[in-house]
C-alpha cells in the first residue's frame, strides 16, 4: 500500500463485471470499484451486498481498488 492513499470501508451496490463494481462508501459516496492484484491473482469473488475495503486516490476520488473483502 502506497503511502499516500485513502483507506475506506464501503457496500458492493451493483456487480458490472467480474472485476467491476459499484461500491457505496461508508461517507455516502459512490465510487467504481476494480479488483486489487492479489484479490484477483487469488479469485476472490465479490457479490452484491458484499462489505469491501477500497483504497482510493486523493487525485481521483470518483475511482478506487479493492483490496479486501470482509467476512
Amino acid at each position: 500500500m502506497a503511502q499516500d492513499t485513502i483507506k475506506m470501508s464501503g457496500k458492493v451496490i451493483d456487480v458490472i463485471n467480474a472485476s467491476t463494481f459499484k461500491v457505496a462508501l461508508e461517507n455516502g459516496i459512490t465510487i467504481d470499484g476494480i479488483l486489487g492484484g492479489k484479490m484477483k491473482l487469488h479469485h476472490v469473488g465479490i457479490l452484491k451486498g458484499d462489505m469491501v475495503q477500497v483504497e482510493l486516490s486523493p487525485y481521483d476520488l470518483t475511482k478506487g481498488r479493492i483490496i479486501y473483502r470482509e467476512k
